[in-house]
């Protein structure tokens, strides 16, 4: 089937809930790092990517219609080549904001002793996330602002307008609907996963 759309934007973005917008919109199922904790054995594939192996993309993505949300998100500009076809969701929201929120949320969790099942899963993640797109300056809120910023700016710079959305967090179903040429859902756009619920789901307190 390979990907209808892929998401360019950092974890808490509103990745969450965009993936559930777009499984709503018909782009579903939609890859999201929920989905690779489900399944341990895409955390051994991730790995190789992460150390710069080659991944059978088709394979890893089998059954889903789109992808938003670290781990797939650290890999877009990788992505969009193997999908050229796919549409490119930007998603961002105010720096200091999002700041904010992944130093309460993903930071502690990730940076965290896991449970002994979750070993690998958590060593992925740290690779994928600490290593290489923080460069293990996680700590380093400047250093973490200016990655947020040229994410953005790579995006903006190296998508093809006709395929990408800069999609801010809170900007609803217009914007995305005729974006995928989609009627607008009779229904409140989804907004979950904020800080206190995940922190919550997580156990942080």
């Amino acid at each position: 089937m390979g990907l209808e759309v892929i998401g360019a934007g950092l974890g808490r973005t509103g990745t969450m809930s965009l993936k559930l917008a777009l499984e709503k919109l018909g782009h579903g199922p939609c890859y999201h790092m929920i989905e690779a904790m489900k399944r341990p054995a895409h955390d051994a594939v991730w790995q190789v990517a992460s150390d710069g192996g080659p991944v059978d993309w088709d394979r890893l993505f089998g059954g889903f219609r789109s992808a938003v949300d670290w781990p797939a998100a650290a890999f877009w500009p990788v992505l969009i080549e193997r999908y050229p076809r796919a549409r490119v969701i930007l998603t961002t929201r105010d720096p200091e904001s999002w700041f904010r929120s992944i130093s309460r949320t993903i930071f502690p969790l990730v940076l965290s002793q896991p449970e002994p099942s979750q070993a690998d899963h958590r060593r992925m993640v740290r690779s994928v996330i600490v290593r290489n797109t923080f460069e293990n300056r996680t700590d380093d809120q400047g250093f973490v602002l200016d990655v947020f910023r040229r994410n953005t700016e790579r995006a903006l710079a190296e998508v093809p307008a006709e395929r990408l959305l800069h999609y801010r967090l809170g900007d609803g179903w217009e914007p995305l609907c005729a974006f995928l040429g989609a009627a607008v859902p009779d229904a409140p756009f989804p907004h979950v996963n904020d800080t206190a619920a995940f922190r919550r789901a997580e156990g942080l307190g």
